[in-house]
């Protein structure tokens, strides 16, 4: 079993400054504290946005560890223009 404090542990749902109106790690700081802590690898998943993927590859390089990059994404059904209550209440 792995556990945060296991170097096999990776937390998989990670918001950098990059993720729009969620995120507040850097992240230098995020590789650097990774790296500290032992662990082997760090992920990305900021909301809607890949602008810090680049940056964060670079980090991890640096700070020895694998990136895991990804994107939190939400998907409309139809379009995102269309709202309807009904219709588009159940995703």
């Amino acid at each position: 079993m792995t556990t945060p404090s296991s170097p096999n542990f990776c937390h998989l749902h990670v918001h950098s400054e990059f993720s729009l109106l969620d995120g507040l790690s850097r992240i230098g700081d995020m590789t650097r504290r990774a790296a500290d802590a032992g662990m082997k690898s760090l992920a990305i998943t900021d909301h809607g946005a890949m602008y810090g993927a680049i940056e964060f590859y670079q980090a991890c390089g640096r700070a020895g560890i694998k990136p895991i990059v990804g994107v939190e994404t939400y998907v409309a059904p139809r379009s995102h223009t269309d709202k309807e209550a009904k219709v588009d209440a159940k995703p």
